[in-house]
């Protein structure tokens, strides 16, 4: 893929640009690891300050950064600039809570004989960051901001087609008083990631992305003996029990299947619904999707802008095809558009079987299959059968659903009666083949620290 800008509403290419060359990209890998030598030896309060001034620039450009993003990836202007508030925050709480993290953590020194024993976190130094498309601000600000915050150098190669967003993100920090080079964006093809992370100067990686491309990673990170982070999307259940506020939990169905033009690894993208209640939701949700302007993402009416890639919108043409063709039925949506760019519809599958594409796969578009159980524990069959396994939702009021729900459930994170996001307080992350490592909070920050033992023995 050229890197360059292509307007999803039109698909016309609007600015194109280079790729670095070998000499160019030999530089950039030298002056990481010399900033990395100078940059360790910051402390974390002049760190949360350069935070702190990213935040507030963030904040001024945030009309105009907003407006960068939808033009890139198609998202609506409004959700734009919930992803930039999400970014500013990200950055204002790790400014705050980097100091409490980065203590020392100090153990009991009398039962190992000493007279002092703790542990120091100390930064690793430079990580490669491979980023996606969909949330191009945020999901590399999830992955800058507490590496920055620990000590570490970021060099992060983003996606294709979201070139002036990752150009954004290395000028935001070096504007806002990081030391030169500490965070630099990389115009590289997918094809020279290997290079990179087989370099000895890079010490790490973290990669939000396909299964594919996140195995890739992992076998060359595992032949360097080199850490690495993944999250390789998901297809969560979003299970909805007979005790529920039917009409919240409607009204969430439609955000957790439409936020992002449908296009987010935490999407709700199954709906498994106790007979019950199947009907009354089914048509409750099936009126709320169809209710949703699809159209110009800058206009302040529309629900849901255009995919970001042709391609990306063949592959949802292709599962929904597919899943037609083989019977199950559309009661909305469900079939491509004519005209410019690369929209589709809000779609809503019933009688989904397992000799269908999308069953076992991930769908990444506004398309969402509803699945009739006669019980909790039937959903929670069906929900974990698949591979993936990042985030998952349950709709109840009832305790026990919840405990077991919790107990049983398949997936890194559990939300329930409310919509599975993200937060810089929380862990982000999955299991089975959604990817292992944890972004966000202290744990997202120590994934990329050497966790150093220190003893101390007593006085001669």
């Amino acid at each position: 893929m050229a890197i360059a800008t292509t307007s999803p509403v039109t698909g016309e290419v609007l600015k194109k640009f280079d790729e670095l060359t070998a000499d160019e990209l030999e530089d950039k890998l030298g002056r990481a690891a010399a900033a990395a030598a100078a940059y360790r030896l910051t402390t974390v309060e002049q760190r949360a300050g350069w935070l702190n001034q990213a935040a507030d620039n963030l904040e001024k450009a945030a009309d105009s950064i907003s407006k960068l993003i939808t033009t890139e990836m198609g998202k609506t202007y409004a959700a734009a600039q919930e992803e930039v508030a999400k970014s500013v925050r990200g950055l204002r709480f790790y400014a705050a809570e980097g100091p409490t993290y980065l203590k020392n953590l100090h153990s009991d020194p009398a039962r190992v004989g000493a007279k002092e024993t703790y542990v120091t976190y100390q930064p690793i130094g430079p990580v490669l960051a491979v980023m996606p498309w969909n949330l191009p601000l945020w999901q590399a600000m999830r992955f800058a901001a507490p590496a920055l915050t620990a000590g570490n150098v970021g060099l992060l190669k983003h996606a294709s087609n979201v070139p002036q967003t990752a150009l954004y993100m290395e000028q935001l920090f070096r504007e806002a008083g990081f030391p030169d080079d500490v965070f630099q964006t990389l115009l590289i093809s997918s094809g020279r990631v290997e290079q990179v992370l087989r370099d000895d100067r890079v010490k790490a990686a973290t990669l939000t992305g396909s299964e594919p491309a996140g195995k890739s990673v992992a076998t060359i990170a595992g032949s360097e003996i080199k850490r690495v982070v993944l999250e390789l999307g998901g297809s969560d259940p979003f299970i909805v029990m007979p005790s529920t506020n039917l009409a919240r939990a409607t009204d969430v169905a439609v955000k957790a299947r439409t936020l992002n033009n449908g296009q987010s690894c935490i999407n709700g993208k199954r709906f498994f619904v106790h007979t019950d209640i199947y009907d009354a939701f089914l048509e409750q949700f099936v009126e709320k999707m169809a209710a949703l302007v699809v159209g110009d993402p800058m206009d302040p009416a529309t629900d849901i802008g255009p995919l970001a890639t042709e391609s990306g919108r063949n592959d949802v043409a292709a599962y929904v095809d597919d899943a037609l063709a083989k019977g199950a039925a559309a009661p909305v949506g469900g079939k491509r558009p004519d005209g410019p760019g690369w929209f589709y519809p809000p779609t809503v599958l019933t009688d989904i079987t397992s000799d269908m594409k999308m069953y076992h796969e991930e769908v990444f578009g506004p398309v969402a299959q509803v699945f009739r159980v006669s019980s909790l524990e039937d959903a929670l069959a069906q929900a974990n059968a698949h591979p993936y396994g990042l985030g998952s939702n349950l709709w109840s009021e009832d305790p026990d659903d919840r405990a077991l729900f919790v107990r049983d459930v398949q997936s890194g994170m559990a939300f329930i009666n409310g919509n599975t996001t993200s937060y810089p307080e929380i862990p982000f992350g999955g299991v089975k083949r959604s990817g292992y490592g944890r972004e966000l909070s202290d744990l997202g920050m120590r994934e990329f620290m050497n966790a150093k033992t220190v003893w101390i023995g007593a006085d001669a």
